[in-house]
């Protein structure tokens, strides 16, 4: 029983709680970076191997060994597919969603020097970062998935002649799954640090309490007999 309280002691309410906004900060640096990466999606021609296109939520860019990367916005807005379109709204939405996650867990922390004297709203506003963190975390795994459908259906559509080149997944698909997954398990570890604080604070058990007194005499008629 020693060693296993002796190890519990390390695993603290306050360390789950740094440890959430750590994954929760983590995540959402990462789907910041894929937001506005140019890696979306990748293209090269069998006929020109030299020229590599890479496609994103706002650019579309060019590769050539000679010149280098050339990128340019998309001209409108409008004229792009339903999938870009819906994937630059989430992953707004996910940005936004992160960053007040992040401004709500800060003052909720054990040991900040906000919010004292007030527990439960510490408490409220790591609930409240929690679920902005869930919901950060799917507005990236949607917009992402979405893309990945469109280009895999796009990718193995028999209407398009067999020369023509093709999309493929670039490397900002798989950091998008890493950032909103890591944002997804960074609200989960707050609901887990606000369950571990509830459960630090539970009144102790009262030793007079009726059930105790009739365990007591229950035992007391047994050491007599």
């Amino acid at each position: 029983v020693y060693t296993q309280r002796h190890k519990m002691v390390f695993l603290t309410t306050k360390i789950m709680q740094r440890t959430a906004l750590f994954v929760t900060f983590g995540g959402l640096v990462t789907s910041l970076i894929t937001t506005f990466l140019p890696l979306w999606k990748t293209m090269n021609s069998d006929l020109n191997e030299v020229e590599n296109w890479y496609s994103g939520l706002w650019h579309t860019c060019l590769y050539t060994e000679e010149v280098g990367i050339q990128c340019k916005a998309y001209e409108s807005v409008l004229g792009l597919p339903m999938d870009l379109q819906i994937s630059r709204v989430l992953m707004s939405v996910s940005i936004g969603t992160g960053g007040l996650a992040m401004f709500a867990a800060f003052p909720g922390l054990e040991g900040v020097e906000m919010c004292v004297g007030q527990p439960g709203l510490k408490r409220g506003l790591l609930i409240l970062s929690g679920m902005l963190s869930w919901v950060s975390g799917l507005t990236t795994l949607v917009p992402v998935s979405i893309v990945a459908y469109t280009t895999v259906v796009e990718f193995w559509d028999e209407g398009f002649p067999d020369v023509m080149p093709r999309w493929e997944y670039g490397e900002a698909m798989f950091s998008g799954w890493f950032g909103g997954l890591a944002l997804v398990i960074g609200g989960t570890l707050f609901f887990v640090a606000v369950c571990m604080r509830d459960y630090d604070q539970r009144p102790p058990s009262v030793p007079n309490s009726p059930q105790v007194k009739q365990r007591t005499q229950h035992y007391l008629k047994t050491e007599v007999l």
